[in-house]
């Protein structure tokens, strides 16, 4: 396994790491994703830490909380040999505090994902998203006291946008609080509006994007065709409106270019689909999912060996598209010799 730096920090993590979205699912989203409980779960951990995958991924908001729950015992007994991510702000109930990213919240989801991993300390905290309506002061303010008090390392962010990432970073410089390192993230062969406003920013402020959905929410399995129905089994039936949306005509024009290089190199369309993401600027870490073992050996697979220049310039060809202003491409960044390696 190979270990990168997490953005501007001293934290190593595994190129690949496991989300823990489908354990313990419950829900109309969460069980469509598995339903993997601890028995199960403690296998597919083993896989992972015999591969060298450490770090494992989860939310408060997975199944409530379920995910996590199902996750601590599963790691029993391992703890100095994993790394544990978790994210909090997203709503758990339609109570006035169950959501967003106030002290109070926090502070309480921070305890709660503590109790249900049977853990004392989280490696990786993330904000599941932007609160508006809490001052990004008192966000940074209550981070800053729950590094200190032990109970959490290293803090980071998902599904921000750009100014909110950076106001956040000029609050934190402003009063010494704990920068952002992690930007958890939608990153994939058919969805790479990262590369826009999030990929300069995590260059140029050492935020190490934790990429999840690497498949395109399902579509890169090597399952969905052309002129084809979805496969029957496929989560996307129950669980497309909750995900990015894709258009048709780049899905099919990436899945060609993917079979094409899975005949020239004998590796499977999730394979060749998570190794161009882990030859893309500021990627630390790319998330993956599996409901069983043989998804999960397949995804493994990844790792160890690399797309040539001509099959990453394939891959960049079918999945690229205009961007919207202000983001022409005489405005991107390729230029500038301070990206290196270049975006394109």
């Amino acid at each position: 396994m190979e270990y990168r730096q997490l953005g501007k920090s001293g934290l190593k993590v595994p190129a690949l790491s496991f989300g823990a979205g489908t354990f313990g699912g419950s829900g109309p989203l969460f069980s469509n994703w598995g339903t993997t409980e601890v028995h199960e779960a403690r296998r597919l951990v083993d896989l992972c830490l015999e591969a060298g995958v450490t770090m494992f991924d989860t939310a408060d908001v997975y199944s409530d909380g379920a995910s996590e729950r199902v996750l601590g015992e599963a790691i029993k007994g391992r703890r100095n040999d994993v790394l544990i991510s978790t994210k909090a702000s997203l709503p758990l109930s339609d109570a006035p505090n169950d959501g967003g990213s106030s002290r109070l919240r926090l502070v309480r989801a921070v305890d709660a994902a503590l109790e249900r991993l049977g853990i004392d300390h989280i490696d990786v905290f993330q904000l599941h998203a932007f609160d508006a309506a809490t001052p990004v002061e008192e966000v940074l303010a209550t981070l800053d006291s729950l590094v200190r008090a032990g109970k959490i390392r290293y803090v980071g962010v998902s599904n921000f946008s750009g100014w909110q990432i950076m106001k956040s970073l000029a609050v934190a410089e402003k009063y010494g609080y704990p920068r952002y390192v992690a930007n958890q993230a939608y990153y994939s062969l058919v969805g790479r509006d990262y590369e826009w406003d999030l990929m300069p920013l995590g260059l140029d402020q050492g935020l190490g994007a934790l990429v999840w959905s690497p498949l395109g929410w399902g579509r890169l399995t090597g399952k969905v065709r052309r002129g084809q129905p979805l496969p029957k089994q496929s989560r996307l039936h129950e669980t497309a409106s909750f995900g990015p949306p894709v258009d048709d005509a780049l899905l099919y024009r990436v899945i060609d270019a993917l079979d094409a290089i899975a005949e020239q190199t004998g590796k499977s369309v999730p394979q060749i689909a998570i190794n161009w993401l882990l030859q893309r600027p500021t990627v630390s870490s790319v998330i993956i999912g599996a409901r069983n073992e043989a998804q999960l050996r397949d995804n493994l697979g990844a790792i160890g060996w690399s797309l040539t220049q001509e099959q990453m310039a394939l891959l960049n060809g079918a999945s690229a598209v205009t961007a919207p202003y202000p983001h022409a491409p005489y405005h991107r960044q390729e230029g500038f010799a301070r990206l290196n390696p270049p975006i394109v």
